[in-house]
């Protein structure tokens, strides 16, 4: 398992690296998102990479890395919102932003780890197709969920969904090297 913490600490400093580089373009504009605007963010993304995963012809140059990249961040995104809530206007600096990245992201490794010990690492099996379609399953769930104003009988509530697509998107992109 250490290789997997070793692996996982790679791709998130890639995905880090990216969303500091659009807090310094963009600032925190996407604090003004309210979680079902950032459901459907990450929704399009894992929808495009399924879409990759079928066609033979590819139209865009942008590959199923920068998908999955894309849905780790914006599903941190969510995380920052669902702990801060939205805002009118953007209300954290980079600093503060990362911190907030960092937080979430630590609390989200310590999840995969501790599951990754239990289940065996199994995902290593996995094909990146799969890996997808359960973003997709945890996208729909998301969806019902907020559709039930945040409300669930037994299940897990919209933050571990947002974590394990995390951790999903992470697999993944272990997978695609």
């Amino acid at each position: 398992m250490q290789d997997t913490s070793k692996q996982y600490d790679a791709v998130i400093e890639g995905c880090r690296s990216l969303f500091i580089k659009k807090m310094a373009d963009y600032g925190a504009a996407w604090r003004i998102l309210r979680l079902p605007s950032l459901t459907d963010q990450i929704f399009i993304k894992a929808q495009r990479i399924r879409q990759l995963q079928e066609n033979v012809v590819q139209k865009v140059a942008e590959g199923e890395k920068s998908e999955f990249i894309g849905i780790i961040n914006y599903s941190i995104m969510a995380l920052i919102q669902l702990e801060k809530g939205v805002v009118e206007t953007p209300d954290l600096n980079t600093k503060e932003a990362t911190i907030l990245y960092d937080k979430h992201l630590k609390a989200t490794k310590e999840l995969m780890m501790n599951k990754n010990h239990d289940y065996g690492e199994v995902w290593r099996e996995m094909r990146v197709s799969s890996l997808t379609d359960l973003i997709l399953q945890k996208l729909l769930r998301v969806k019902q969920i907020e559709d039930n104003k945040g409300k669930t009988l037994v299940s897990e509530g919209i933050d571990a969904n947002y974590q394990d697509m995390i951790n999903y998107a992470v697999f993944a992109m272990i997978h695609l090297g």
